[in-house]
C-alpha cells in the first residue's frame, strides 16, 4: 500500500519540483549588489563621482558657476537625422527621424517596454463622499491588479485615488505621480491647494501611486512591474528602468479612466514633481494618449541636458542611489564614457511630446531648486522648439533665459519659472490656464495624434 501511494505522489513531487526549478523567489539584493552586478555585465570596475549638493567645501561640491556649466555646448541636432542629413518635413519626423531618437532612449537611456508585460484589471475598492475647497466631490480608491499568474510569487496592485465633482460627466483630469509614503514629507500646500484649484474648475484629479508599479530603489528592480516580469531576476543592461515602469503604470492608469464616465480621458494630463517630473515626462514621450504635459524641476534624467555640468550631475544618477530609474547601459556614460558620448540628450525627450501641449516648471536657486538646473531645463526646451514649429505648432518665442515669475505660455511648448522653491505649487494657477485653452480642441487632436506613426513608441 505504502508503494503504491508514494506512486502516487511522486508525479505531483516532480511538477512541483520543476515548478520551483523554472520560478524560483525573487532575488534578495542590496541596490549596492544589484548596480555591481550590472556594471558587470557591462564590463565596468568603477564610474566617476556624482556632485555632492549637500557640502559646499567638500571636494565633488556641485558646481554651479555657469562659466563651468557647458562643457560640451554642441547638442545633437533634433532635426537631423544620425547621418547628419536634415529632416525636411512632418512625414519624415513621423516616421523616421522620431523612430530613431526614441530607439536611442530605449537602449541607452530608459529602457525597452518588454513584449511580454502582463495585463491589468481594474476593480473600485471604495468610495467616499466628501467635500474638496467647499465642493461636493466623489473619491474612488481604485486597484489594477497585474496579472501575475506567469510568476505568482510577485503580486503588483497599482493604487489610483479619482476625485470628480459630485455628479461629474467627461470631465477634464489631471493625474499626478505621487507617493502615499511622501505625504509626512511634503509640507501642507497654502489654501486653495492645487486639488482644489482642479476641483474649483469643475474638472476631476486622480493620484497615481508610483511605487505601487515599481520601488523607487536599486532592491525592488528583482520586484514590482519590473521584477514580475523577469520572474524575480536582475535586469539586462537595455532591460527598463523605474521611470518607464512608472509611465507604463500610467498608460494602464489612461486605461481605466476611458471606461469611467465621469472623466474624458481625451482631456487627461499628466503632472509630476521631481523624480516624478522625470516620470511624467517619459510618459509624454512614450505615451500619445496624454492631452498634455506639467512637468516640474525634473532635473537630470528629466528635461536638464545631460551635457550640463550644473547641479545634480549624469554620475549621480547612474549611482547606486538612482540608475534603477534608468536602463543598466546609462550607467556606461559616467565611466568610461561621458555626457558626451551620448547619441541624445534631454530636448531630444522633450521634443517626442511634440505638438502637444507642454508646460515645464522649475523654481528658485536661491530657494532650493539649483539642483536640478533651471537654466539648463530652459535650454533644452529651446533646443526641443523646432520640432513643434516643424509640426505646424508655436513654441517658446525666445532664447533668453526669462526672469523669474515671467510666463513664457504664449504656444504649445510652455517654460515658467517660479520664486518658490523645490515643488510645482506657485506655478499651477499659470498651468490651469495654459491647459484651459487645449481643453476644447483635446478630443479632436488627440486623436489625429494617436493615428500617426507612433509605432515601437508605446
Amino acid at each position: 500500500m505504502r508503494a503504491v501511494l508514494l506512486a502516487g505522489i511522486l508525479p505531483f513531487v516532480l511538477l512541483s519540483s520543476a515548478a520551483a526549478a523554472e520560478n524560483p523567489p525573487p532575488l534578495e539584493l542590496t541596490a549596492e549588489q544589484d548596480h555591481k552586478l550590472m556594471m558587470d555585465q557591462l564590463g565596468i570596475t568603477s564610474i566617476r563621482q556624482g556632485a555632492n549638493g549637500r557640502d559646499p567645501n567638500a571636494p565633488n561640491a556641485a558646481n554651479y558657476d555657469e562659466s563651468k556649466g557647458n562643457p560640451y555646448p554642441d547638442l545633437p541636432e533634433v532635426l537631423k537625422f544620425d547621418n547628419g542629413k536634415p529632416v525636411k518635413n512632418a512625414k519624415q519626423w513621423w516616421s523616421k527621424r522620431r523612430p530613431e531618437i526614441v530607439e536611442h532612449f530605449d537602449r541607452e537611456v530608459y529602457g525597452r517596454l518588454p513584449k511580454n508585460v502582463p495585463g491589468v484589471k481594474w476593480s473600485v475598492a471604495e468610495t467616499k463622499e466628501e467635500t474638496k475647497g467647499g465642493v461636493a466631490v466623489l473619491t474612488r480608491k481604485i486597484v489594477g491588479h497585474v496579472d501575475n499568474s506567469a510568476y505568482p510569487a510577485i503580486n503588483v496592485d497599482i493604487e489610483l485615488y479619482l476625485t470628480t465633482p459630485a455628479g461629474a460627466k467627461g470631465v477634464p483630469v489631471i493625474i499626478e505621480f505621487f507617493p502615499p509614503e511622501w505625504a509626512a514629507r511634503i509640507p501642507p500646500q497654502p489654501s486653495p491647494s492645487w486639488q482644489e484649484q482642479v476641483i474649483a474648475r469643475g474638472w476631476g484629479f486622480a493620484i497615481l501611486s508610483p511605487t505601487s508599479i515599481q520601488a523607487d530603489n536599486g532592491a525592488g528592480l528583482t520586484r514590482g512591474i519590473i521584477g514580475l516580469v523577469n520572474k524575480g531576476q536582475t535586469r539586462k543592461p537595455d532591460d527598463w528602468g523605474a521611470l518607464r515602469a512608472w509611465a507604463w503604470g500610467a498608460s494602464r492608469a489612461l486605461d481605466y479612466l476611458e471606461t469611467d464616465p465621469a472623466v474624458d480621458a481625451k482631456r487627461a494630463v499628466i503632472e509630476g514633481v521631481s523624480r516624478y517630473g522625470k516620470a511624467s515626462l517619459v510618459t509624454m514621450a512614450y505615451e500619445p494618449r496624454f492631452a498634455i504635459g506639467f512637468i516640474g524641476s525634473s532635473g537630470m534624467g528629466g528635461a536638464a541636458l545631460h551635457r550640463r555640468r550644473i547641479g545634480e550631475l549624469l554620475e549621480n544618477v547612474a549611482g547606486s542611489g538612482e540608475y534603477h530609474w534608468m536602463a543598466g547601459n546609462y550607467i556606461k556614460y559616467a565611466g568610461p564614457l561621458t555626457a558626451k558620448d551620448l547619441p541624445v540628450d534631454s530636448h531630444e525627450l522633450i521634443a517626442l511630446s511634440a505638438p502637444r501641449p507642454l508646460f515645464m516648471g522649475a523654481g528658485s536657486p536661491e530657494k532650493g531648486d539649483a539642483w536640478v538646473d533651471p537654466r539648463g531645463m530652459f535650454m533644452a526646451t529651446v533646443a526641443a522648439s523646432p520640432v513643434w514649429r516643424l509640426l505646424g505648432k508655436r513654441a517658446l518665442d525666445t532664447t533668453e533665459f526669462p526672469p523669474i515669475e515671467t510666463p513664457l505660455t504664449a504656444g504649445e511648448l510652455a517654460y515658467r519659472q517660479h520664486a518658490g522653491g523645490h515643488t510645482s505649487y506657485p506655478n499651477w494657477p499659470t498651468f490651469l490656464d495654459f491647459a484651459q485653452r487645449y481643453f476644447g480642441a483635446a478630443r479632436r487632436w488627440v486623436a489625429v495624434f494617436a493615428q500617426t506613426t507612433w509605432e515601437g513608441a508605446c
